[in-house]
């Protein structure tokens, strides 16, 4: 027989596992709503020419596309595949792909419903998305996003309040973590300043691989570009800067500059208990930003970014509603898991998980044991109840595996007494409750 295996890319979340994945996306959505944030919702399923082209070319090629169903191969015509690019054959073969982010389907949602939606509009969506990346130590296949967006107005008020919603929600998950910040026009005055404008696109993939790849290959990979010795020198010297000021080689620079200076002079009053890092080698691979770019690193654990964002002002305009200017933020939920995991933050008692196994020990106490949980139930204390009669031993495993606080022991004395025996798991000791003080006993 075939062993069965998981997707690349893919896991599963057994019932602690989820009630800690609820617990981060609580959290957050707490967060979320303080801040104003309203929740939406969208399709796993994308048409294809809503997602191809907004996320640059190595983005394309990350997309998974869904084979057309029916005799897709009509699609191809005589020629078959021949002489047809990998675009063209997507396009041909498949209609639709899975969300590559929660970014472009909002951008897209406003455009449809723009006369439905006030302006500005603050949402928060917490859903999977999917990237036909290599699988590797925190990068998934298919992982949670969790984005809070504000479309429609261009105020660097929005910024600030972003950055201190990262700085409170990282602080309730008791992360450490810096918040980096860069601006796409700083890096579009370096590009300009190099004399290279015209491959900007090519010169941000590689200040975003600089971190990985080192200053070597990053100076090689400046020097293909076109650069003399001179102006690579002049791009890492600025690369190093650590005061927005220092950078403002050009007036697009400046322009950026000045913009994060305005983002800090709104949080001067209310100190972050995190570290806010102009981080000029910042460059967030996504073509559509054009302004403010953010992203979140964990303090003490090696792990990727744990969040990251931008300023995006023609968005939607690709799909015909220009002139809404958006920005937005994003929290990795499953590298978050990753990380409080490695440092042993998650609350050692977590919401959903039942505060009682009842354990009958006769077909009467089984009665007994459904009546007296049908009663807990109504007063709000979530129980489990060994669905049949057992010995005691199994139901104490059952009970340890579970990891419930409380066993309840009902058996046929119990019954006639309308009482019940508790014991604790957790210090072993055992009382004999009436049953009408079970609930406040568990409670």
């Amino acid at each position: 027989m075939k062993k069965v295996q998981l997707a690349k890319g893919t896991r599963d979340f057994l019932p602690a596992q989820a009630r800690r994945r609820k617990y981060i996306f609580d959290v957050l959505e707490r967060s979320f709503q303080r801040y104003g944030f309203q929740p939406l919702e969208t399709p796993a399923l994308e048409n294809l020419d809503t997602l191809m082209g907004k996320y640059g070319e190595e983005g394309d090629q990350l997309l998974f596309k869904v084979l057309n169903s029916g005799d897709f191969t009509r699609a191809l015509g005589e020629g078959g595949i021949s002489g047809k690019s990998l675009r063209e054959l997507s396009l041909l073969l498949c209609e639709k792909g899975l969300r590559y982010d929660l970014t472009v389907p909002l951008a897209r949602v406003v455009a449809m419903n723009r006369h439905e939606i006030a302006l500005p509009f603050k949402r928060y969506q917490i859903q999977p998305v999917w990237r036909a990346d290599r699988p590797q130590r925190g990068r998934y296949r298919e992982f949670y996003q969790c984005d809070a967006d504000v479309l429609g107005s261009g105020s660097l008020l929005c910024e600030a309040e972003l950055v201190q919603l990262y700085d409170e929600a990282f602080s309730e998950l008791g992360i450490p973590v810096k918040i980096h910040i860069n601006h796409r026009k700083v890096l579009e005055g370096l590009a300009q300043e190099a004399g290279i404008s015209g491959r900007f696109a090519e010169f941000t993939v590689e200040v975003d691989k600089l971190e990985k790849t080192g200053p070597e290959a990053f100076e090689q990979a400046l020097r293909s570009l076109g650069l003399e010795e001179a102006a690579v020198r002049r791009v890492l010297g600025h690369l190093a800067a650590n005061d927005p000021e220092r950078i403002a080689v050009n007036d697009l620079a400046r322009t950026g500059a000045e913009e994060i200076l305005s983002v800090k002079r709104f949080l001067s009053g209310t100190p972050l208990k995190n570290e806010l890092v102009f981080d000029p080698g910042l460059a967030r691979g996504l073509s559509y930003y054009t302004g403010c770019i953010f992203e979140v690193k964990p303090v003490g654990v090696q792990m990727g970014s744990l969040g990251g964002g931008g300023r995006y002002d023609e968005l939607t305009a690709i799909f015909g509603l220009p002139g809404v200017s958006g920005v937005g933020i994003s929290f990795g939920a499953d590298r978050i898991y990753d990380v409080l995991t490695e440092l042993e933050r998650f609350p050692a008692q977590l919401g959903g998980m039942p505060r009682a196994l009842l354990a009958p020990l006769s077909e009467g106490a089984l009665l007994y044991a459904f009546r007296l949980a049908t009663e807990l139930r109504r007063q709000g204390i979530p129980v489990d109840v060994y669905p049949e009669v057992a010995r005691l031993k199994k139901q104490f495993a059952h009970a340890e595996r579970l990891e419930v606080p409380y066993v309840v022991i009902l058996g046929d004395d119990e019954c006639k007494a309308e009482t019940a025996q508790v014991k604790d798991q957790r210090t072993g000791e055992q009382h004999c409750i009436p049953a009408a003080q079970l609930a406040g006993h568990l409670g």
